[in-house]
Order: C-alpha cells, then sequence, then structure tokens
C-alpha cells in the first residue's frame, strides 16, 4: 500500500497479508491440542450435515458443506440462518442432522435464535465455529470449534472467512481419517504466502487503471461460495453494487450486461474441464473486461483474461479453496480505497448484526 493510503484500509490490508501464517498456526494448534476429537465427542452421529451463517458466514458455510461431502461422503448443504428460522421443517428435514452454526463474533442475533431453536425446541445438538473466547454463542451450543488467530480489528471479515473455512475442512479430514487431506492442508499455507506475495501488486495495479461499473463473480461448485464471498467483499469495501452466479448460468440472461466497464471475475476450476474457458471467452468477445483466478492459467486463459492470475498450489483442489479468495480480498480493498472509502470500516455496517429481541 502507498504511503498516502496507509491509514485508511491498513487493518483490512494487515489481516488479508496475515492469512497463511494465521491458517498455519491455527493447524498446528487444532493438532496439538486434540481440538478435533474434543469437538467432535459430544455430538451424536449424523445423516447429513447442516452449515448454517449470515453474511460472509453463509459464504463459508457453502464452501464448507461442498467440501464436507468431497472430504467425507457424507451428505452436506449451506443455508442462512433466516431460512432455518422461517422454514425450519424443510430445512431440517426428517434425517437425523448435525447443524454447524458459524459466526465470527459468536454474539450475532440469527445465530444465537438458531442455537436456542434447535437446542432448546428441537434438542437438536449444535456446533459453533467461531473466533471470540467466551462470548454468548460458545453457551448455547453443545460443542464450539474455536479459531481465535483468525480474529479480526476491521469490520469486514478476512482471514476469520478463510480460516473457519480451512478449520471445518480439518474438522472432516479428521472426521474422515483422512489424513492425507489433513497432510495437504498442512502444505497449502506455505504455498499460499508464495502466491500472495506475488498477486498482491499485480491486484493493487489492475484495480488502480481500471473503472467499472459493475461487477460479477462466478464460481461452480466448490468455488461458487468462494464466488459470492467475493461479490461481498467488493460491495461491502468499495460500496458498489456486485452479482455472483453460477458461471455457465451467466450465459441465461445476465450476459446481457456486459460491457467494457463491466469487470467478469472467474473462480476456474480444474474439475470443469474447458467448459468455465469457454464462457470466458465468450465474455471476452463481447467486450467485458476480465479476471480469471485460476491454479494454473493455460494459454487459452491467458489470452481471453485482461488479468490472469495464478495461485501454483501443489495440493488438491478443495484443499485450496481458502487462497482462491484473497485476490477478490485485496480487489475489494484497493477499489474502496480509490473511491474514498476506508475499507475497515464501510458505511452502513458494523461488525455485529444485533436485531431487537423477537425481530425474527
Amino acid at each position: 500500500m502507498t504511503e498516502s493510503r496507509e491509514r485508511r484500509g491498513q487493518l483490512s490490508y494487515n489481516e488479508i497479508m496475515s492469512e497463511p501464517a494465521v491458517w498455519a498456526s491455527t493447524l498446528q494448534e487444532l493438532e496439538a491440542h486434540g481440538s478435533y476429537a474434543e469437538v467432535l465427542k459430544p455430538l451424536d452421529k449424523a445423516e447429513e450435515w447442516v452449515f448454517v451463517g449470515c453474511g460472509s458466514s453463509y459464504y463459508a458455510a457453502q464452501a464448507a458443506a461442498w467440501s464436507w461431502t468431497s472430504v467425507t461422503g457424507q451428505r452436506a448443504k449451506a443455508v442462512p440462518a433466516s431460512e432455518l428460522l422461517f422454514y425450519p421443517d424443510p430445512v431440517l428435514g426428517k434425517a437425523k442432522c448435525q447443524p454447524v452454526l458459524i459466526s465470527r463474533s459468536g454474539t450475532t442475533t440469527e445465530m444465537l435464535m438458531a442455537a436456542d431453536y434447535l437446542e432448546g425446541e428441537r434438542k437438536i445438538k449444535t456446533l459453533a465455529v467461531s473466533c471470540a473466547r467466551g462470548q454468548e454463542l460458545e453457551k448455547r451450543v453443545t460443542s464450539t470449534l474455536l479459531l481465535p488467530a483468525a480474529d479480526e480489528k476491521s469490520t469486514v471479515m478476512t482471514r476469520s472467512f478463510s480460516t473457519m473455512l480451512l478449520g471445518l475442512q480439518a474438522l472432516a479430514a479428521w472426521s474422515a481419517g483422512r489424513h492425507d487431506f489433513l497432510a495437504a492442508l498442512r502444505q497449502m499455507p506455505a504455498q499460499a504466502q508464495r502466491a500472495l506475495d506475488h498477486l498482491q501488486p499485480l491486484v493493487e495495479e489492475f484495480a488502480g487503471a481500471n473503472e467499472f461499473a459493475d461487477y460479477v463473480f462466478m464460481g461452480q461448485g466448490p468455488f461458487f461460495g468462494i464466488a459470492s464471498e467475493g461479490q461481498l467483499k467488493v460491495t461491502e469495501m468499495s460500496c458498489s453494487y456486485a452479482q455472483v452466479f453460477h458461471t455457465l448460468e451467466f450465459r441465461h440472461g445476465p450476459k446481457s450486461i456486459v460491457s467494457p466497464q463491466t469487470l467478469l471475475v472467474f473462480f476456474l476450476a480444474e474439475s470443469t474441464g474447458t467448459e468455465e474457458q469457454e464462457v470466458l471467452e465468450e465474455m471476452k468477445e463481447l467486450g467485458g473486461t476480465t479476471l480469471a483466478i485460476a491454479n494454473r492459467a493455460n494459454d487459452r486463459v491467458r489470452r481471453a483474461a485482461d488479468l490472469a492470475i495464478e495461485l501454483g498450489l501443489d495440493v488438491p483442489e478443495v484443499a485450496r479453496l481458502a487462497p482462491y479468495v484473497m485476490p477478490v480480498q485485496l480487489l475489494g480493498l484497493y477499489l474502496g480505497l480509490k473511491r474514498g472509502f476506508d475499507p475497515d470500516q464501510p458505511r452502513n455496517l458494523s461488525r455485529v448484526v444485533v436485531l431487537k429481541e423477537k425481530s425474527i
């Protein structure tokens, strides 16, 4: 960050740049203290896992649910807390489920209400994931996965998002006896640090050199939750309007907005083959400005992208979900600074959404 911008956004910048180090220390601490076994021991066996969140935590839930199924083979889904509260029977279904309540602060009203409803009325044991010790959510659930190193001073979630996702991925691997996946997660932070050091100046230069009117984020499968979080980071940190779509769905009507002032951000999965690359090429031909985030980009991607960011991580695709969010966190930061906002304290937002009692 330039000297003139050191005040605005400095907290967010520091927290984004600290992510790989926080991931490494968190995984080490969880394993050293036997946290996985301790967290899972009080819970009952479940047929389906239901990941619940609000805002960024809901998008972490989307990526966590996909990861859980991929790693363990168990059914999993993600829902916003409000959906659980308004429509509990369709959400919970008839199968024996294990709710996971994701909340950075442990004080979000909807998450507390969800815990009270599940534990009190439905007699279902719940697991919380949080970055804050001793908060109200921890007191209302059966078990808690605590990740205090990931907590933040800034309003917007960055390293807490990625670390809570990573913690749940590690918990999935431990519960399924997937020592290979745990080993991959341990290797990932050092590789992600090298990627972050490389991509940070690229994103800063790209954001500073371009003006956009619309922002679109696209991803499939495990990357849809990451794309959703990308659109939220740009919305929050730069007070811009952004949208998210499954990549191939963007062809079905939404592509009408494409122009040189439209930034289209693609999270490219290796598991989808060339299908997403074809959408990238099509949107470039329509005149859009394109940013592609891939583990490794081929010549087709490089030709069709105004900026191609390669992470270059040697771990399985699902094990590298957390690093994919780093470029768009930085994008939101630099766009916000360019527009004269303070990404640490976006307008109209607070760190925690606290509602009046019985507002839901």
